[in-house]
């Protein structure tokens, strides 16, 4: 059974690295390279299944929280050219 979902999930990583490559904008290939990301932490979590590692679950729970946050600065770069605002300068 975690077999087949391993052979799922590798389809669709397939088709979520074709969208990446071929979207049209920018928020396309981020959302397919987050897709990518999901697919990756679902593949840790079955090969963790697969070979009796309960530890690989909580890699993959701590990849996802990283891949969303890694995702939102990703979009926020885009949308307002840079991460955060440095501030007030003394000068």
């Amino acid at each position: 059974m975690f077999a087949a979902a391993m052979i799922a999930l590798l389809a669709t990583l397939a088709l979520a690295i074709a969208r990446a490559i071929a979207g049209p904008t920018v928020f396309d290939r981020v959302l397919a390279a987050n897709s990518v990301g999901t697919v990756a932490m679902l593949l840790v979590a079955v090969i963790g299944f697969l070979t009796d590692r309960p530890e690989f679950l909580d890699l993959a729970i701590i990849y996802g929280l990283l891949n969303a946050v890694g995702t939102i600065a990703v979009l926020k770069f885009f949308r307002q050219g840079d991460l955060g605002d440095p501030g007030e300068s003394d000068a």
